[in-house]
């Protein structure tokens, strides 16, 4: 007679039982891990999307180049050819000068929304570069400075001191800084700097002939020198942009969070701050006022890659700069011989997202 082992019919019932559930869903892990695949992947789209956009901006204009020639232009020069010369010598500082500064309006806007928890916060709108803009016409105007690089440091004592003050102000009563008082402080700020600049340049014609093409926010005239001066302070503001992401996803839950996790809430928000004073008053010195971009970007990078800022910064970097470059393409094209400045066509194109986003009450923080 054959018998079997108590322990075998354990172990048999036991496989029997295993064999008859369903397979196992996949863990946290792989799921993580398959998210950041795609939103690296989207990440590299994005990027050649950027390569696209830049060659565009390099092909038109005043004078249609084919790409072909664009391309012997970048890689066989060939000093003899005057298509040759306006690619290298005009139109591609002007467009590194825009992808720099796309980057860095990005990138602010993105930040500054995460610190604010605010989805109206924008360096134009919160003030930012009005205080850039009115230190620059003070420079213009008081020490006479003619270069870039005078009016980078004026640019950004002028938007630190706007910021520090926003905030201030939004910060007043018993709700602290709430999104509604940010960005009423923020419009309050604009209008009242707005008016001293304008009053300066009232005052004084040649402060007004020297400012009004920089006002007007627009990549024309950029040549390799302002780029070459800008690059080092983008970069160093990129850093910090970037090393802030896992503050703000900190900040993102809210304070008393934030300081149960172990974050430094002082000192992330210096941090934030520094790295958004860096990038406006490098952009805004290179290329005047530029509005919206640093609003609608971030909100279309969440849509992209969720609330996650170690994401979204890097989507905000890349999407930027092709809004910036393809409303500068855009700006060349509509107005040929002459141009459209970028500044009004970003205009053109966030005036209707902003009045959008207003609406939506449930975005009213982040």
């Amino acid at each position: 007679m054959l018998t079997v082992a108590p322990d075998d019919v354990h172990h048999g019932d036991r496989a029997d039982r295993a064999d008859a559930r369903p397979s196992a869903p996949p863990t946290a892990r792989r799921v993580l891990l398959r998210r950041s695949w795609s939103r690296g992947g989207g990440l590299v789209i994005l990027l050649v999307a950027l390569g696209g956009v830049a060659v565009c901006s390099l092909a038109f204009g005043s004078k249609p180049i084919p790409f072909r020639t664009v391309l012997d232009a970048l890689f066989s020069f060939d000093p003899t050819s005057n298509d040759h010369l306006i690619v290298r010598s005009l139109r591609g500082p002007r467009t590194v000068t825009g992808l720099m500064v796309g980057v860095a309006l990005g990138l602010s806007g993105a930040v500054m929304q995460g610190v604010a928890r605010n989805p109206l916060a924008d360096p134009g709108i919160l003030g930012v570069e009005a205080g850039a803009a009115l230190f620059v016409v003070i420079g213009i105007h008081a020490f006479g400075v003619a270069s870039l690089l005078g009016y980078v440091w004026f640019a950004f004592v002028g938007a630190a001191i706007a910021s520090v003050v926003v905030y201030v102000l939004g910060s007043l009563g018993r709700e602290g800084a709430t999104p509604v008082k940010l960005a009423l402080a923020g419009a309050a700020m604009t209008a009242f700097l707005g008016s001293i600049t304008t009053a300066i340049l009232l005052l004084d014609v040649s402060t007004l002939d020297q400012f009004r093409f920089w006002n007007v926010g627009s990549l024309a005239g950029r040549d390799g020198t302002i780029a070459a001066q800008m690059a080092p302070f983008i970069i160093a503001g990129t850093f910090l942009a970037l090393l802030s992401g896992r503050s703000l996803n900190a900040l993102a839950l809210g304070d008393d969070v934030a300081r149960s996790l172990g974050q430094r809430v002082g000192w992330s928000r210096v941090l934030s701050a520094t790295a958004v004073v860096v990038l406006v008053g490098a952009a805004t010195a290179a290329a005047g006022p530029i509005a919206f971009v640093g609003l609608t970007v971030p909100h279309v990078a969440r849509v992209m890659t969720g609330p996650d800022y170690h994401w979204v910064l890097p989507y905000s970097a890349a999407l930027a700069p092709i809004l910036l470059l393809g409303s500068d393409v855009i700006g060349r094209v509509v107005a040929r011989p002459g141009e459209l400045q970028v500044g009004i066509v970003t205009a053109l194109i966030g005036s209707p997202f902003f009045v959008i986003l207003v609406r939506r009450r449930k975005l009213a923080e982040l």
